[in-house]
Parts: structure tokens; C-alpha cells; sequence
């Protein structure tokens, strides 16, 4: 995945935790896994796997199309 398309996820990440009034904390523990991997997510320094995305997606109620930016409709 390119570098530009992992920092553009996170930040669509980032606006729709931020929208949701959900801390990184309570996504990542929503999510099973600790803080500091969360936001690597945010970041945009790691890739997401399918699962992840998809629970992330559930957990900020948002669609897959919004966070990989083809859409802007959440």
C-alpha cells in the first residue's frame, strides 16, 4: 500500500474517531489490541488487514469506501 494512501486512511480514521467522541484508548480496546498499535493506524505507519479495517469500520460507523477515500460519503 502506498504511503500516501496509509497516511489518508489514518486521517480519515483519525476525523471519524474524533466525530464519534471516542478516545484512541477506547477504539484500541474496542479493537482488542494496545494504544500504541491504534495509532500506528492513525499515523499512517502500518498497513491494515481486511479484519481490522472492517472493525474499525464498525466501530466508527463508517464505510470501507469513506476510509480507503473513495467516497466522502461515511
Amino acid at each position: 500500500m502506498e504511503q500516501d494512501l496509509k497516511k489518508q486512511i489514518g486521517q480519515r480514521i483519525k476525523e471519524s474517531r474524533i466525530q464519534t467522541n471516542l478516545t484512541q484508548r477506547e477504539v484500541s480496546e474496542k479493537l482488542g489490541i494496545v494504544l500504541q498499535q491504534y495509532q500506528t493506524y492513525e499515523s499512517g505507519r502500518y498497513e491494515l488487514d481486511y479484519k481490522k479495517l472492517t472493525e474499525i469500520c464498525k466501530i466508527l460507523d463508517v464505510s470501507a469506501d469513506f476510509l480507503l477515500g473513495l467516497t466522502d460519503y461515511k
